[in-house]
C-alpha cells in the first residue's frame, strides 16, 4: 500500500477543523470528511486548547525548550573542541 504524501494544512483549516469538533461533530466524521489523520485532528484540537497556537515552538513544554538550548549549546561546544585542536596541531608543528 503505497505511503500518503505528507500535506501542510493552513491555521485557517486547522482552525476551522477544531470549531467542528467543538460544535459536535465526531472525530470520525470530520477525519473521514476531509481526509485527515485522527492524530493531526487529535493534535490540533490539544493545541487550541492549550496554547491557542498550532506552532509547534508555541506548544513546546519548558523541558522540551530546555533540550533544545541544551543541544545548541553541546554543538557549539564540540565546534570549540574542533577548532582548539586544529590550533594546536598547526602550533605545534611551528
Amino acid at each position: 500500500m503505497p505511503k500518503k504524501q505528507r500535506r501542510t494544512f493552513t491555521t485557517e483549516f486547522k482552525t476551522q477543523m477544531v470549531k467542528l469538533y467543538e460544535n459536535g461533530k465526531t472525530r470520525a466524521a470530520i477525519v473521514e470528511e476531509y481526509d485527515l489523520t485522527a492524530s493531526a485532528l487529535d493534535r490540533w484540537i490539544k493545541q487550541a486548547q492549550t496554547t491557542g497556537s498550532f506552532k509547534e515552538k508555541d506548544n513546546r513544554s519548558s523541558e522540551e525548550e530546555e533540550w533544545i538550548a541544551l543541544r545548541k549549546e553541546n554543538q557549539r561546544l564540540k565546534m570549540e573542541i574542533d577548532i582548539l585542536k586544529q590550533a594546536a596541531l598547526i602550533m605545534g608543528r611551528k
